[in-house]
């Protein structure tokens, strides 16, 4: 029996962005200690004196996701605190004065939603980023982090996805099955976090959309996806074709045409 032996992915590499600033422009709005929101292709970024007090982007659960999937507060609840004020932090912070939130909880689902979204809000982009100053400087009763913490734990977690596999099409493109047994190492078990995940592959689902559907945290539903793809368990589902072209029109169909059209003219 003949052995096919498939190449191991390339070893990480040393992510070259980790000795410059992640994003220029927020580096400099830190040191101006400026307050506002800045808005760039992946993700929104909320500061307060140079500090950033929240974050959100459309890859990453929010804050009202993570705090209700798991029973730490009613749906309803966070429902009727949303409708009452102009925002997720403004909702929270009427939640943890009325007494239904416990400090504890709200700021740790505060902080890893911070960290989860900033994490997509801080990927490379094609597009430059958009600051809107406020001249109302306001931090709330939550945590808040600094600039640097934040970019350092993004480019942290870079490398972590890196080492597990290299390849970043998962983490965005929806997820097929796959089958371990064309691995390209022996099939590692399966967790119970990770069973989760699998069941949610249908084809359709991409990553985010796993967290979002599990009340999960993105980036831990990409460790698992990357996981996952490297024992051959699930694969991006691959690009449809293009259609083909259509083909050319030749003379006999512009002779046809013109025909065509002067019979209509001479209705």
């Amino acid at each position: 029996m003949t052995m096919v032996q498939i190449p191991p992915p390339p070893l990480p590499v040393r992510d070259k962005s980790a000795t410059r600033a992640l994003s220029p422009m927020l580096t400099r709005l830190a040191e101006e200690r400026a307050t506002g929101v800045l808005v760039r292709e992946h993700g929104t970024l909320y500061l307060a004196e140079g500090r950033v007090v929240h974050a959100e982007s459309p890859f990453a659960p929010g804050l009202d996701v993570l705090l209700t999937a798991h029973g730490t507060l009613a749906a309803t609840a966070w429902q009727r605190a949303a409708d009452r004020t102009s925002g997720p932090l403004h909702a929270a912070e009427l939640l943890l004065d009325s007494g239904l939130l416990p400090a504890g909880a709200l700021e740790l689902c505060h902080l890893d939603a911070l960290y989860d979204a900033g994490y997509f809000a801080l990927a490379p982009s094609s597009a430059p980023g958009r600051f809107r100053y406020d001249s109302a400087p306001r931090t709330g009763p939550l945590p808040s982090v600094p600039v640097v913490a934040l970019e350092r734990e993004t480019l942290r977690r870079r490398l972590l996805l890196h080492r597990l596999w290299p390849d970043p099409a998962a983490d965005s493109a929806p997820l097929i099955r796959a089958d371990p047994a064309g691995a390209r190492t022996a099939a590692a078990p399966v967790t119970p976090r990770q069973r989760a995940v699998l069941d949610r592959v249908d084809g359709v689902r991409t990553a985010p959309g796993i967290a979002r559907n599990l009340g999960r945290q993105a980036f831990h539903t990409l460790v698992d996806v990357r996981r996952l793809v490297a024992a051959g368990h699930v694969a991006p589902r691959p690009a449809a074709p293009a259609p083909p072209p259509p083909p050319p029109v030749t003379d006999p169909d512009i002779a046809l045409l013109k025909r065509l059209r002067d019979a209509l003219e001479a209705l």
